[in-house]
């Protein structure tokens, strides 16, 4: 094999790897992940029981 070759491989198996590494401390919560009857409360960054007033 030849180097051009080897490097190719090598960037097409890290590719995914490096990918996964940069969007990896984003968080996606957001109020459609809520069950029915829920809502996003974003102070404690998750789901809590409706209340009405």
């Amino acid at each position: 094999m030849t180097l051009k070759t080897l490097t190719a491989a090598a960037l097409l198996a890290l590719a995914p790897v490096l990918a996964h590494a940069m969007c990896g401390d984003k968080v996606r919560d957001s109020a459609q992940s809520c069950a029915p009857g829920t809502v996003w409360d974003s102070a404690t960054h998750s789901c809590t029981s409706q209340t009405t007033s």
